[in-house]
């Protein structure tokens, strides 16, 4: 309401001004008019005449201040050779120079200062009151001057530092706005991540699991129920995950969660499914386990499982076994994951240290399901959030290999 208030008495200046001048104006008209009535021969209608032409200018004061002040100025000027004398309504030349301060540049300010204190002291020098030994009243009617015109710079410098303030504040909200929205893409870019790690490994597997189960539904119904077996767990794990990763998008963020965020205790759970799906692994951990953060915790998981699904995808049926290391050094997680398969496709994306060599084959892990090389851009995104690398290619033997680092740091642990 206060901020309605002041916006609509800054859009009315005039009006403002106005009103605030009509009392003023009419107690020194009002008091004019009796003398007048009582004796028309004295001054009293010039001072009428001179009251009007000091206060009605401070209508237009805020709008027309240099202006203003001029006008008001000459008036005086006129009055002090007039036989008229000060008056109450002088003070108007008070207020226009309150004004000028206030809202003019500071060479005008000093100008009107100047212009003031001079036309008082003509004006005392030339009273009949008041003699060249008199500093008393010139100092009281000095300071008087020196309090409207400091009282404006004040004023001026208060409005620019308000001033400053709000566009301070819409700065703050400007630059708010903007890491929100960051926050925003970064969240979504998250979450695409995350659908896209749990989607294609776990599809990756039920469909190899489905295609074995066609084959085998005949010869072998065992084995064929015990895959379907694995494709109903498959698809209830990758329920949950999605679950949870679309959890966040659910109104309320105090909301329950369905699991926890899986870490490197869940990998051997990815590395057992891949065995299921006819895929032999092996799995060693080096090293003592040491407590990290979830975020290091999912990164590591992560990398595991895309590795896997791309070997599971791309290693071939000449793959003889594959290779899958976690080993905790004093520095740094390594992860490692290596296959002797032949993959059928080209690498689509290495890091810069392991270009792989014109006419060289790709192995397992080569490319993603979609053929964009969008899994192991996840990686290298996903590691390189906590300083850590991955390096990805065909190995000299044969085979492909993904290899991750993440340092440990007394933060993360």
């Amino acid at each position: 309401m206060l901020d309605k208030v002041r916006k609509w008495l800054g859009e009315h200046v005039v009006l403002v001004d106005t009103i605030s001048v009509a009392p003023f104006l009419s107690l020194a008209v009002g008091s004019y008019l009796g003398a007048i009535a009582a004796d028309p021969s004295n001054t009293s209608l010039l001072r009428v005449a001179f009251a009007v032409a000091l206060l009605l200018p401070l209508v237009l004061r805020r709008t027309l201040p240099m202006t203003v002040f001029t006008v008001i100025a000459v008036v005086a000027a006129m009055q002090m050779v007039s036989p008229v004398g000060l008056i109450v309504a002088d003070l108007a030349l008070l207020v226009a120079l309150y004004t000028v301060a206030a809202r003019g540049d500071p060479v005008r300010a000093v100008a009107a200062l100047v212009m003031v204190e001079a036309g008082f002291l003509v004006a005392l020098l030339r009273s009949e009151y008041v003699g060249w030994d008199d500093w008393d009243t010139f100092a009281l009617y000095t300071c008087l001057i020196l309090l409207f015109w400091v009282v404006g710079l004040y004023v001026k410098a208060r409005r620019r530092h308000f001033a400053g303030l709000e566009e301070r504040t819409r700065w703050l909200e400007r630059e708010r706005d903007a890491r929100a929205r960051v926050a925003v893409a970064e969240e979504r870019e998250r979450i695409a991540r995350e659908m896209h790690d749990v989607v294609a490994h776990n599809l990756s597997v039920m469909v190899v699991q489905a295609e074995g189960a066609t084959y085998a539904i005949d010869q072998d119904p065992a084995r064929a129920k015990n895959a379907l077996g694995t494709i109903a767990a498959t698809g209830r794990s990758a329920l949950a995950e999605v679950r949870e990763i679309l959890g966040v998008l659910r109104e309320g963020g105090d909301e329950e969660e369905y699991a926890p965020r899986p870490g490197l205790e869940q990998v051997e759970q990815v590395v057992e499914r891949v065995r299921e799906a006819g895929l032999p692994v092996e799995f060693t951990v080096d090293g003592p386990r040491r407590g990290l953060s979830a975020g290091v915790e999912l990164a590591a998981y992560r990398v595991v499982q895309e590795a896997l699904t791309n070997t599971l995808r791309h290693a071939g049926p000449e793959v003889g076994r594959v290779l899958v290391r976690v080993r905790y050094g004093e520095d740094a997680l390594e992860l490692s994951v290596r296959d002797d398969g032949r993959g059928g496709g080209s690498v689509a994306e290495v890091e810069p240290e392991v270009e792989p060599e014109a006419g060289s084959e790709a192995g397992s892990g080569a490319v993603d399901g979609d053929g964009g090389g969008h899994g192991l851009i996840g990686m290298r995104e996903r590691v390189s959030v906590y300083g850590g690398s991955v390096r990805a290619g065909p190995r000299a033997d044969g085979g492909f290999e993904v290899v991750a680092s993440l340092p440990l740091r007394s933060d993360t642990g």
